[in-house]
């Protein structure tokens, strides 16, 4: 049965993703539209979970406030839908011209300096087009760690379209060698780290609120001496992409190797959270970030 449910969700998300094909990438962004209002106002997914983050990340907005940035916030996702639906007819121009690095030089350097490289970003604007368009700009291979999806079929179709020009694909809980064999001969490791950690995870401050955080990134970047690259995609009104790249600093930590990780994990959720604040309609409010 469930399987028969695979096979029927990914045939609807094939017939979506040929219509995008049919209307071009333009007409695409402005369909998304009528898919933001659908499932906000006709078929809601998770708007109990979206509003009560916001009310709790934001509790001196207004309930209009609220609602404006929760529905900007499908918006944003449904047009990221489009987009990835359009994935395998966009071109390599394309991919190049949609994102705008502020700094992508400060990735060069780091790559330089033979340590290997870890890139994070954010489920914020488009997180994969800054993925693959780092990838073609900077003229290198990105070893992507992605969580897989419920569907297998959709799985590989997105697996497909995200390693069609330079990145590999690294699902998330395969061997942790990999990974350090990646940073051992130098490459660059990237992946999205702004959802909820394990339950057992360390606890840290997030709008205001305790919340489970993953230290991988934290552990990964102490332990291989490799630096981390904050990038987050900030979707323009053209619908282009400007894209914030940091380093987060490894300076002054403390001695003690878990406080280490406490204190590094907490400046990357803290930019993290600056950024959101800047632009909240941009971030994935679906998630149960502060579950536990």
């Amino acid at each position: 049965m469930c399987n028969v449910k695979n096979i029927i969700e990914y045939i609807l998300f094939l017939l979506l993703s040929f219509l995008c094909r049919i209307l071009g990438l333009r007409l695409s962004r402005k369909f998304s539209s009528f898919i933001a209002f659908f499932f906000f106002y006709i078929i809601p997914i998770r708007k109990d979970v979206v509003f009560d983050n916001l009310k709790h990340a934001f509790p001196d907005l207004t309930s209009k406030e609220i609602k404006n940035i929760a529905y900007g916030s499908y918006k944003n996702f449904a047009v990221t839908f489009v987009e990835i639906l359009c994935l395998p007819w966009t071109t390599i121009n394309q991919l190049k011209k949609e994102v705008q690095f502020n700094n992508l030089e400060l990735v060069e350097k780091k790559v330089q300096e033979n340590n290997g490289l870890i890139l994070l970003s954010a489920h914020f604007g488009n997180w994969e087009y800054i993925a693959i368009s780092a990838g073609l700009q900077l003229n290198k291979k990105l070893s992507v760690i992605v969580k897989s999806q419920r569907n297998p079929y959709v799985n590989d179709w997105m697996n497909r379209a995200r390693t069609q020009w330079t990145n590999i694909v690294v699902p998330l809980g395969a061997s942790i060698r990999n990974i350090y064999s990646e940073l051992l001969n130098k490459g660059i490791v990237a992946l999205v780290a702004d959802q909820r950690g394990p339950e057992d995870s360390i606890k840290l401050e997030f709008f205001g609120r305790k919340t489970s955080v993953y230290t991988g990134p934290a552990i990964l970047s102490l332990k291989m001496n490799s630096p981390i690259i904050y990038g987050i995609s900030i979707r323009q009104a053209d619908y282009s992409y400007k894209a914030e790249i940091i380093e987060i600093s490894r300076e002054d930590l403390p001695v003690e190797q878990e406080e280490k990780v406490k204190v590094l994990s907490e400046r990357m959720l803290n930019y993290l959270e600056k950024t959101i604040r800047e632009h909240p309609e941009q971030w994935f409010w679906m998630h149960k970030r502060w579950k536990h």
